[in-house]
């Protein structure tokens, strides 16, 4: 019964997969297939890189700031850089525990033979929560405190992209990837909550001259 209500959706979850995947052409797969290539977790060290850099341009072209604006815009990105890597491994830890303990079948299995159009390798198992999905909102949500407004529109149109390739390359159901990224924002805002609490706790309580 939970089951029909929380991931079924009273078939509602089916018929979005099919409204999704059943949109065909050879554009249109390519387009889904950068999506899901962009949030491959292998991805992992070149966004790492990737993020450090523009931290280090960005206050390096602030030099004309005072101490204070460099030291609150250096400590800004050095939190978006751990809450990015702690939250990857608190992630991954948490799909490689949820995804064999649910074993919620993928579409090519769940489905009726010669419904499913997939694009690839087709796969059987661990369909919830979607790891793509998560990486992708992994991506946007240690980001979204140093983005602006057209920044967020992006993260955002990211997050759908990624979210909606994984449906139309017919790995996933919208309740996987739906899954994927709310667990993984849940997980950042932990993590972010945990790094402001630990250093709000230090700058109370700054080290004595002789502990230094």
């Amino acid at each position: 019964m939970m089951k029909e209500i929380l991931y079924d959706w009273g078939g509602a979850n089916a018929w979005l997969f099919h409204a999704v995947n059943d949109v065909r052409g050879q554009g249109v797969d390519l387009f889904m297939l950068l999506g899901t290539g962009l949030a491959e977790h292998g991805n992992y060290p070149f966004y790492l890189a990737m993020v450090a850099l523009i931290g280090l341009f960005s206050v390096a072209g602030n030099g004309r700031g005072s101490w204070l604006e460099l030291r609150e815009q250096s400590l800004a990105w050095l939190t978006v850089l751990a809450v990015f890597s702690i939250s990857y491994v608190a992630d991954g830890w948490l799909l490689g525990w949820l995804k064999p303990l649910l074993d919620f079948p993928r579409p090519p299995a769940a489905l009726p033979p010669g419904t499913v159009h997939v694009i690839g390798a087709p796969e059987y198992q661990h369909s919830l929560p979607s790891g793509h999905a998560s990486f992708a909102m992994l991506l946007a949500a240690s980001l979204w405190p140093l983005l602006q407004e057209k920044g967020r529109w992006l993260a955002g149109a990211f997050v759908a992209w990624v979210c909606l390739s994984r449906v139309s390359l017919g790995f996933h159901f919208p309740a996987d990837v739906l899954a994927g990224s709310l667990s993984c924002l849940a997980v950042v805002w932990l993590v972010r909550r945990g790094l402001t609490f630990a250093v709000a706790r230090l700058s109370l309580h700054p080290l004595r001259e002789g502990e230094r």
